[in-house]
């Protein structure tokens, strides 16, 4: 889950990272009364989008007073930035930077570790950097098991060519951010820019920061960062019943036992469709239990979504037999009634297939096709969608 900037300075400061003050406004006249707040004097208006380019897209402007910053929220508001509609702004106090640096620690999944970078650099697109010229960017590899100590932040200061006016300063900010990093569970941490003000002060003037979602269960707090707004309904109703769905843009709904078995389908569907123009509606692992109540709440998000022409329930039986699902699916198509008005192309396979396709078969449900091969049922799938 990506946090809002406004978000990112809240949890920054709560680990003792220091931050300039800020206050969000969702109105013009909010953001006038957010600069006086913040003392009348020279503040920034900041769009929350999570998205970068927010300064080329003019989502980010320096106010002199209530007044301008009043005048700027109204210009930013309602702005389209690479297709994110600013919904709210960051008024945050002015700063007299002296200096521009760059700082991040994120997961290396390719080499299975964490990553600090850091460069003296700031205030750029950093991935411009980064190819233009790396040597700029120092890059440290940061063991799991001690993290950001003493040591590894002299040392990504020192690789980085922190100068010793500013060193130590950049030393203890390095040490907190992986405080935030590590305490909340964070895949990424970043700030760009980190600035020394004229008066000398180490401050974190922007954030990013990605939070681990499979980490949610350590965080109740968590739950209140997310963004309602850009959820899709889809994906948050699935949530809600505790299903692992992720929305695409096809016509073909796709229910699995696995989340392996579930790429392998979307991949077989999406070659099967090729031929009569449709595509995987979803990803739905249901798990190793295909309950009534699980085969019903996967069934009512697919049917909720107005792409969905078709649905290939693609089940392999191991600890959740296939006699179970079976009664779960004919359960299920009892439970949602009417409201069940697509075909389903069903595959089983593994423990106790027999009893379960004859349960189906006995069932004799007009909107149930049992096919006996994945390739065979996602070919029928797509076939059905494309006659819908």
């Amino acid at each position: 889950m990506d946090l809002f900037e406004y978000q990112a300075r809240d949890v920054f400061e709560r680990h003792g990272v220091p931050v300039l003050r800020g206050v969000v406004a969702t109105t013009p006249q909010e953001a006038r009364d957010a600069a006086e707040q913040l003392g009348g004097g020279v503040v920034v208006v900041k769009a929350q989008v999570k998205t970068g380019g927010r300064g080329k897209a003019g989502g980010v402007k320096v106010a002199k007073g209530p007044e301008e910053a009043q005048a700027h929220a109204e210009a930013i508001l309602g702005m389209d930035i690479k297709g994110h509609t600013v919904h709210r702004v960051m008024v945050a106090e002015g700063a007299s930077i002296a200096e521009e640096y760059y700082f991040s620690i994120l997961l290396d999944r390719s080499e299975r570790r964490y990553l600090a970078m850091a460069s003296v650099e700031g205030g750029v697109e950093i991935e411009q950097l980064a190819v233009e010229r790396p040597e700029a960017l120092a890059r440290v590899a940061v063991d799991p098991r001690t993290g950001v100590d003493r040591a590894k932040a002299e040392e990504i200061a020192d690789a980085a060519g922190f100068g010793a006016d500013v060193r130590e300063q950049a030393v203890e900010a390095f040490q907190k951010l992986w405080t935030v990093y590590r305490e909340e569970d964070a895949t990424l941490v970043e700030v760009n820019p980190l600035v020394r003000t004229e008066s000398g002060d180490v401050i974190a003037l922007d954030g990013k920061v990605t939070l681990d979602e499979n980490a949610a269960f350590r965080h109740e707090d968590h739950a209140q960062l997310e963004d309602a707004e850009a959820a899709d309904p889809l994906e948050a109703k699935a949530k809600a019943k505790g299903l692992n769905y992720v929305k695409l843009d096809g016509e073909v709904g796709i229910i699995g036992n696995g989340a392996g078995l579930v790429m392998s389908t979307l991949d077989v569907v999406a070659y099967a469709g090729e031929a009569h123009g449709v595509k995987p509606a979803n990803f739905l692992d249901i798990g190793g239990g295909a309950s009534a109540q699980v085969m019903a709440d996967g069934l009512d998000v697919i049917l909720g979504d107005d792409q969905v022409r078709s649905v290939f329930v693609n089940v392999f039986g191991g600890i959740t037999s296939c006699d179970a699902v079976a009664n779960g699916i004919v359960s299920a198509l009892q439970m949602l009634g009417d409201s069940a008005t697509k075909p389903l192309v069903v595959r089983l396979d593994g423990n106790n297939v027999v009893e379960g396709r004859r349960i189906l078969d006995e069932a004799a449900h007009p909107l149930v096709t049992l096919v006996d091969t994945m390739d065979g049922a996602a070919a029928k799938a797509a076939e059905l969608a494309a006659a819908k």
